[in-house]
Order: structure tokens, then C-alpha cells, then sequence
């Protein structure tokens, strides 16, 4: 009885996913609980495993296509995870059979060491997509490969697809180089089997030589069943250009995944050597006066969601600013007074964000409208304050959320964000962290930002800007003084908030911030 492989649950805010890698083929054997393919959202990766052991028998949902919540996306029939190959190799009719249904496993059984020679080309694309670009080759002509090795990353609008070799062997010619544009089932490249044994440098025959060559060149990260890349650790990995054999995979089966290189990233420790030397040969040897050196580099998955995000909320929404200023004096004499008897106490340091949060989730409470959501036509008031906090990463910024702000203490709202950052930039923020939110706060200050127009978050219908203390002469009492002083910036939906409730909105975060005991008297 087939068993149904489907995709996960998806949260209220995401409404669909793109299948991007098929990890397993049909007629591939599977284990209980072995990665099979990987759906992107516009958040995060999300991994299907399989439910049961047995064999893939269809793939009913194809790399680059868009699914629904738990849509089925394949099925496993019964039959043994341990016979794989072996057993098909071994005289087992039904397994010749559905190996025989797929052209590209006939010519594998035709190829061991005959010289034959295949085209290589770019996969169908989607009706959607038009072209995709070549973003990486990870093989050279003349290096010798393993039958279902990554040749080559097709970069499309919506996904990276893979281009595998169809057999033990080695690429003869490259017809498509990185950052050429092709289209759906162009040729890419000339592949000849059981070639390239006389690159690895030893002797014996073509086929010996070929697996000798792969097993030294390439490592196990790339071998069949062994180690293979996350769509986002291949992303990483052709950014900083780095040798893939050298980055240890902590993932299921040796699997690589986006943390494991950016701790390569960090130690420096799977840099090539060998292509380091050849750059900078070639950026010396540009010394010709006034020329103009540009790099194109294709715009992430992450950073094109985020463009499509902060377009349709400004497309949407009735987006209006509003700008106040207040003065950091209390909470700043708070903070210097405290900090070393918070640390002992709560292990973290006291900063300025857990002021922000508390005052926000007051002044929420007193302003329903600003935490308050549009859904249609609808308007929805949340009965709770959960505060997202923009927390900027290599790949982009995102922004998880402190769930239910007014019950937590500022020690909890220090520790939670600081604990957001380290693991936003080690990528390992889960879906669970960055859905919902009935409000943002976004601090700009933290990189000098003096004054900005923040974007409201859709379907929050505010955001509040944080921008960097200035120390400003003010009239205090009919006498100037120096105080440190920082502007703050509401961005709100005209659709749902007056502006006059915008304004009293932050006039009341002033009022708490300037004085923190209005905090703790609840005035």
C-alpha cells in the first residue's frame, strides 16, 4: 500500500511553498525518517522526511513548483530501504523494471568506462519561470565525477536547481558558463562516461580512475547518499566561493547545512586555496587607468522576499509617518546606575531595548487600533501585544517576535533578543520564531542612523523606528543643557489609525520613556 508524502503544515501567514530539491528519485529506496525534498517559503526551508521506509514510486510535485499546506507531493510503496542499488543491479526484475522506466538509469547500465557522450542540459523550468541563470559550475573539464555529483546550480527566479552528472565520468566541454542566461532544457555542457581518470593521477582503467578522482577531488559531501548541500548552504557556498570538500556536514547523513558553513566562513577553515591565488593575479593585473570594475552576484530567495514585501506595503497600505523626539537622560542614569547589579542577577546585559519593548506593550494597550491588524475588509484587534524585533543577519533582515511583551520582564525581553541575534546570524530562527506579530520595532540607531521612515510590517498597520542617541542642546526649565536626545519615528496604515492616535501614541511612549517609573507605577 502506497504511503502519501506530503508537506507540512504551513502557519496562517504563509500561504504557499516552492518544492526546491528532490533529494530522492523515483525508484530510490528510502529510510523512516531520511530527508526526501525541501519546500521554501518565504521564511524558511522546511524538510519533508519520509513517514515510512520503502521506494519512492512518484513525485507528484516537481522542483519549481508551487504547493498548498500539507499537498501531497509524492508517494512511497513498500519494498526494502537497504536493497537500493545493489539489489537493482543484482537481477531483480521488478526493479529493472521501474529502472528502466527512467532514460537517463538506461544509459547508466549502457555506460561503465564506453566512452559514450551525453548532452548535458539545464532542467524543464516551470511554465512560470522563462529562464533561469547559471550560478556556479562545481566541476571543471577533465575532473572526474560520480554519476548523480552536482555539476552546476541553475539560479531562477523562485528557486536554485540542480544539474547532476548522468553517470560516472567527466565534463568534455562547457557550453554555458556562470552567469550566462539559458532557457528550459538548454545544453549546458558535453559529458563523456567513464572519462577523466587521468586527472585524479592514477592508473588502471577509465572507470577505476573516474571513482578515484571523485573520491580525492570531491570528498563525500557530493557522493551518492552521502553528503549533500541545503539550497542555503549551496547559496553560501558559492558567495564565498569555498571548497565544499573541506566543510564537515553536522546534518541527517553528512548532510551540509547552512550553519555548518557559515562556521566555515567564520574559522576560514574551507577557503581554495588554489583559486585565492588566481583573483588576485587577476585583480594586480588590472592597472589600466579609469577602468571601471563592476560584480553581479543574483539576489537571494531571502532578499527578493523582503523587495516583494516592503513593494506591496507601500502598494497596499496608506502608509503615513509621524516624528517625535525623547530625551534618554532617566532611562540612560537607570541604566549606568544598574547595569553591573542587572548582570549579577539576571546574567545579561541591561540595554536599551528592553525600555522600548515595555513602553511599546503599555502604549499598545491604550491604543488598540496601533495593535491592531487588517485582514480584507476586516479589522482584527489582538487582546495581546507580541513585538517583533528586526534583528539584521548576512542573508537579510528578519524579524522574530516576543510573544506576549506585557507579561514578560525587561530581563526576559534582554535575553530573548540577544538570543534572537545569535541565532539569526548562525541561521537557525525556526517559523515557529518570526509568524504572528502585532507590532515591530525596528532600531536603525544601532548602525548610526539618525533619522529614517521605517515600512510597516503588512498586516501590522504600524512600526516604530529607534535611531541613534545624539547628544543635542534642548531648553529644559528656560535654560540650555546638552541631553541625549533620540528621535523616534511612527510609520502607520491610514486605513485603520487616525493620525491624532498616532501622534498620542507616541507622545505616551515619550512620556514613559522619559520617566521609567511610569513603567512601574502603571501611570
Amino acid at each position: 500500500m502506497a504511503t502519501e508524502i506530503k508537506a507540512p503544515t504551513f502557519p496562517e501567514s504563509v500561504a504557499e511553498g516552492t518544492v526546491a530539491a528532490w533529494h530522492k528519485k523515483p525508484g530510490d529506496s528510502v529510510e523512516r525518517d531520511e530527508l526526501i525534498v525541501e519546500i521554501e517559503t518565504d521564511k524558511v526551508v522546511l524538510e519533508v522526511v519520509a513517514p515510512e521506509a520503502g521506494t519512492l514510486t512518484d513525485v507528484m510535485a516537481e522542483e519549481g513548483d508551487t504547493v498548498q499546506s500539507e499537498q501531497v507531493l509524492g508517494k512511497i510503496g513498500e519494498g526494502s530501504a537497504s536493497g537500493s542499488k545493489e539489489e537493482k543491479s543484482s537481477g531483480d526484475d521488478s526493479a529493472e523494471k521501474s529502472e528502466e522506466k527512467s532514460e537517463g538509469k538506461k544509459e547508466e547500465k549502457k555506460a561503465s568506462g564506453g566512452g559514450k557522450q551525453h548532452d548535458v542540459k539545464a532542467p524543464s523550468f516551470p511554465e512560470s519561470i522563462q529562464e533561469g541563470t547559471v550560478a556556479t559550475w562545481h566541476k571543471k573539464v577533465g575532473e572526474a565525477v560520480k554519476r548523480d555529483d552536482v555539476l552546476a546550480d541553475i539560479e531562477t527566479d523562485k528557486v536554485v536547481l540542480e544539474v547532476v552528472a548522468p553517470a560516472d565520468g567527466a565534463l568534455a566541454e562547457i557550453k554555458a558558463e556562470e552567469g550566462s542566461q539559458v532557457e528550459s532544457e538548454a545544453i549546458l555542457a558535453v559529458f563523456t562516461e567513464g572519462a577523466g581518470g587521468d586527472s585524479s593521477g592514477s592508473g588502471g582503467d577509465d572507470s577505476a580512475a573516474a571513482k578515484a578522482g571523485s573520491s580525492d577531488d570531491d570528498g563525500a559531501d557530493e557522493k551518492v547518499g552521502g553528503k549533500i548541500l541545503a539550497p542555503a548552504a549551496r547559496k553560501m557556498v558559492a558567495e564565498h566561493d569555498l571548497d565544499v570538500a573541506k566543510i564537515e556536514g553536522t546534518g541527517k547523513g553528512g548532510r551540509i547545512l547552512k550553519e555548518d558553513v557559515q562556521k566555515a566562513v567564520k574559522d576560514g577553515s574551507a577557503k581554495k586555496a588554489a583559486k585565492s591565488a588566481a583573483p588576485a593575479k587577476a585583480a594586480a593585473a588590472p592597472a589600466a587607468e579609469g577602468e571601471r570594475i563592476e560584480k553581479r552576484v543574483p539576489m537571494s530567495r531571502l532578499r527578493q522576499t523582503i523587495a516583494k514585501r516592503l513593494v506591496q506595503a507601500q502598494q497596499t497600505a496608506a502608509m503615513l509617518t509621524t516624528y517625535n523626539e525623547v530625551d534618554m537622560t532617566e532611562i540612560m542614569a537607570l541604566r549606568a546606575q544598574y547595569k553591573e547589579t542587572f548582570l549579577k542577577a539576571h546574567d545579561i546585559k541591561l540595554g536599551f531595548m528592553g525600555f522600548f519593548v515595555k513602553a511599546a506593550s503599555e502604549a499598545l494597550k491604550r491604543y488598540p487600533d496601533v495593535n491592531a491588524s487588517i485582514d480584507g475588509t476586516d479589522i482584527v484587534y489582538h487582546g495581546y501585544q507580541d513585538i517583533g524585533v528586526a534583528v539584521s543577519t548576512d542573508r537579510g533582515l528578519v524579524v522574530p517576535v516576543l510573544r506576549d511583551t506585557d507579561s514578560m520582564k525587561i530581563a526576559d525581553v534582554e535575553r530573548t533578543i540577544v538570543d534572537f541575534g545569535k541565532r539569526g546570524r548562525d541561521g537557525k530562527l525556526g517559523m515557529d520564531d518570526m509568524i504572528g506579530g502585532t507590532f515591530t520595532i525596528t532600531n536603525g540607531g544601532t548602525f548610526g542612523s539618525l533619522m529614517s521612515t521605517p515600512i510597516i510590517n503588512p498586516p501590522q498597520t504600524a512600526i516604530l523606528g529607534m535611531h541613534k542617541i545624539q547628544d543635542r542642546p534642548m531648553a529644559v526649565n528656560g535654560k540650555v543643557e546638552i541631553r541625549p536626545m533620540m528621535y523616534l519615528a511612527l510609520s502607520y496604515d491610514h486605513r485603520m489609525i487616525d493620525g491624532k492616535d498616532a501622534v498620542q501614541f507616541l507622545v505616551t511612549l515619550k512620556e514613559l520613556l522619559e520617566d521609567p517609573a511610569r513603567l512601574l507605577l502603571d501611570v
